[in-house]
């Protein structure tokens, strides 16, 4: 079952985002040491599931949290046309099930339902293939390239930016 993430969620949450920090620390810019020094990790996960126009789905298996997701519209003037997608995970003994999948349907079901999203952007490190594979099915494309855009014990990892457009299908 997939579901946008209530406050009562957060500590799940925060296990599956430790986790996530754990098993794939290059896909993701935010370290485990930083979530773990964060006392209010669970506080802040709390409010940002009770804002309006912050979307982060959950994957479930028996009420137990296995993926998530979240859909972050942009909220300038400007850029509000825009979406960002991050911190995409599937918890490993569940992935290749559909799982990723979908949550990033519902993610960008969630960005149409909005109507001035036009666009979804996100980042996805180089090497993960299997990330890129599941970006490009939803159409997804490749539109820069950041070199040594993370560094995780003086090992660099490049960064690849990609975008959907909505209003081109």
């Amino acid at each position: 079952m997939i579901r946008l993430l209530q406050p009562s969620d957060a500590e799940q949450y925060y296990a599956l985002r430790l986790e996530a920090l754990q098993e794939n620390p290059e896909a993701f810019a935010t370290s485990y040491e930083e979530v773990i020094r964060n006392k209010d990790a669970i506080k802040q996960y709390e409010k940002s599931f009770a804002q309006k126009n912050f979307y982060t789905f959950g994957a479930f298996e028996d009420e137990k949290l296995i993926g998530m997701i979240t859909l972050l519209p942009e909220s300038k003037e400007k850029l509000k046309h825009k979406a960002n997608i991050f911190a995409m995970y599937v918890t490993p003994s569940f992935r290749e099930k559909g799982i990723g999948y979908g949550l990033l349907d519902a993610a960008i079901k969630k960005a149409r339902e909005l109507d001035r999203i036009i666009s979804i952007n996100l980042t996805v490190v180089s090497i993960n293939h299997g990330a890129k594979a599941l970006y490009n099915k939803f159409g997804f494309q490749t539109f820069g390239l950041e070199e040594r855009a993370l560094k995780i014990n003086n090992v660099y990892f490049d960064e690849e930016y990609m975008t959907l457009s909505l209003d081109k299908e």
